[in-house]
């Protein structure tokens, strides 16, 4: 590939951009007028302007973005996560118009792309999944029948994309018409798919996450598992590798589990095996595959030591997993830290606005990846994350002291942040036992915020 469309926006448009320089591949970036002046388009070889700034007429706009791939001489299209990154038919559309897209295939995306159709793939597999719908849906009467058999609380979740959206957890059926209707409308706005499928909905749980690499010959491999337990309303806000809670003969089941679900799909790229540990810690069932890069991938570069997004785009182009990987192997204990822009002593409700002041925390271990300065103007439009804090040490302990610096460091004014959220969780004596769950931080740790 000579030309990349970058067929997103913010911090992950930007990573791709310094993957494509680091191969000597030209990057083409797209924008609305909330972006203009975001560095993912300042530092772009070109920048084309792709629509209004609302997602649904710009960044989700699939004919768009191949025009003017086709316009500007683009050999690739990278999608980075979240908008069309996990969309089956803009990957067929890419394909029909001989356009590399830089992920998986349109078969494999529509096989573990559709949440429904990946429970399906994992049990043919032999891999245990959460209870739940064996199919999607589009009418809250037809689905409140299968929740009612599948007993309450019930999890609504959207079929398509992740990162929160579109989820619920439904307490009995007179709730479940309007919070299926809520989710289905949340998850239409960002990724444009309506559709809806269930889980039942576990209580004390972990999150774990595995980090696979496929090639086009057929040859998958895991890079590591995440921990993204600490979370929100099912909006992941730190993540951190190794699993602590997890032994040796775990960990490799997952493995194995992630790996034969990429082979049985030929999968190609980088995608992400998500899993959930019961309360008691000894099982664990399958959740989703998600066909992209994710946001928590540095925490699994500085432990491997390799660039996963320049990963991506040697994969597209050919080149065999084994030659990407070698012999790397983990080493320390790294945790990633979501910066949003959201006051989290009120709700953790949105803070657009401009940066008037923009310090960020350097040395040994640390990385800070962002879209992001002083006079930026955060937009309401999208996603409030403004950067990413990751830190690399020699083991957990090492690594939650740099952490504690980073943060005491890591200077924002003009906008409120979740800095001072994150400052408290590392006080917390669950935190550092790894003794939570994905619902402790809105039940125990913040309730009254949550």
């Amino acid at each position: 590939m000579k030309r990349v469309l970058i067929a997103n926006r913010g911090e992950i448009a930007l990573r791709v951009i310094q993957a494509c320089r680091n191969l000597g591949i030209e990057s083409v970036s797209v924008y609305t007028e909330a972006d203009a002046r975001s560095l993912h388009v300042l530092q772009a070889d070109h920048a084309v302007k792709v629509g209004p700034s609302p997602a649904t007429s710009s960044y989700l706009n699939q004919n768009a973005m191949i025009h003017i791939a086709q316009s500007m001489n683009c050999d690739g299209i990278h999608p980075g996560y979240g908008f069309l990154s996990e969309k089956a038919e803009f990957v067929a559309l890419c394909e029909s118009e001989d356009i590399r897209f830089i992920g998986p295939v349109s078969d494999s995306l529509n096989r573990m792309g559709d949440k429904a159709q990946a429970r399906s793939e994992a049990v043919n597999l032999g891999i245990s999944v959460v209870p739940g719908s064996s199919e999607s849906f589009d009418n809250p009467a037809s689905a409140l029948e299968v929740a009612n058999e599948i007993g309450y609380p019930i999890l609504i979740k959207a079929r398509g994309g992740g990162g929160g959206r579109g989820m619920r957890v439904v307490e009995d059926s007179r709730r479940f018409v309007r919070e299926f209707v809520q989710a289905s409308k949340e998850a239409q706005a960002a990724f444009d798919d309506s559709e809806i499928y269930l889980e039942k909905f576990l209580s004390g749980i972990h999150h774990v996450e595995v980090q696979i690499l496929g090639d086009e010959y057929g040859d998958v491999v895991a890079l590591g598992e995440r921990d993204c337990t600490v979370q929100r309303r099912h909006q992941k806000l730190v993540e951190e590798s190794p699993c602590m809670v997890i032994g040796a003969e775990m960990r490799s089941q997952l493995y194995d589990c992630a790996i034969r679900l990429g082979k049985s799909i030929g999968y190609r790229g980088a995608g992400t095996v998500e899993f959930v540990l019961t309360e008691d810690r000894i099982k664990f069932y399958f959740i989703e595959m998600n066909t992209r890069i994710q946001v928590e991938h540095p925490v699994t570069e500085v432990l491997f030591g390799i660039d996963l997004v320049e990963a991506q785009l040697k994969l597209a182009m050919g080149s065999r997993v084994s030659e990407i990987v070698g012999n790397r192997s983990s080493t320390g204990h790294a945790i990633e830290f979501r910066i949003n822009a959201e006051n989290w002593q009120n709700g953790f409700r949105p803070s657009p606005g401009v940066i008037r002041s923009w310090n960020l925390p350097a040395g040994s271990g640390i990385r800070v990846d962002t879209h992001c300065y002083q006079t930026f103007r955060i937009s309401p439009y999208y996603d409030s994350m403004i950067a990413k804090l990751i830190v690399h040490g020699h083991d957990r302990q090492h690594a939650l002291t740099r952490a504690e610096r980073a943060l005491r460091d890591f200077e924002i004014e003009g906008v409120v942040t979740t800095i001072g959220f994150h400052q408290e969780l590392l006080e917390q004596q669950a935190f550092k036992m790894s003794n939570i769950s994905t619902k402790w931080v809105e039940n125990e740790f913040l309730p009254e915020n949550s």
